[in-house]
């Protein structure tokens, strides 16, 4: 799992490109959020059917490009609105990342509850 402590956590509002990478993320990141990428903090971008996730995290001497796919289910994603960025708690971030195979779960509980009747 993703190190989250001590950085401050910025997600993206909307979708985002997946296309771009890390030089295309750093641009949207200075230009669209008013951010510098080269902060200690963590860019989250997500895809428009929100099963694909991308991380950009500068570790002070280069760019890690954190990459997520998922096979079933799509992250709980805030739209577009005012707001172009947000920032997140770790315990937010960590909610973010699990919240497919919470749903997933859940959904389980259901079906052996329904069944069991």
């Amino acid at each position: 799992m993703l190190n989250t402590r001590d950085k401050r956590i910025y997600l993206a509002c909307g979708y985002t490109d997946m296309r771009k990478s890390i030089n295309g993320l750093a641009a949207i990141v200075e230009g669209s959020f008013r951010l510098d990428p080269f902060g200690r903090a963590l860019f989250v971008f997500c895809n428009r059917n929100r099963d694909r996730l991308k991380i950009l995290e500068w570790d002070g001497d280069g760019f890690w490009l954190h990459f997520k796919r998922l096979e079933k289910g799509h992250f709980k994603w805030p739209l577009a609105g005012d707001e172009q960025t947000m920032m997140l708690t770790s315990e937010e971030m960590e909610y973010l990342l699990g919240s497919p195979r919470l749903t997933q779960k859940l959904k389980r509980q259901e079906i052996r509850a329904n069944t069991a009747i």
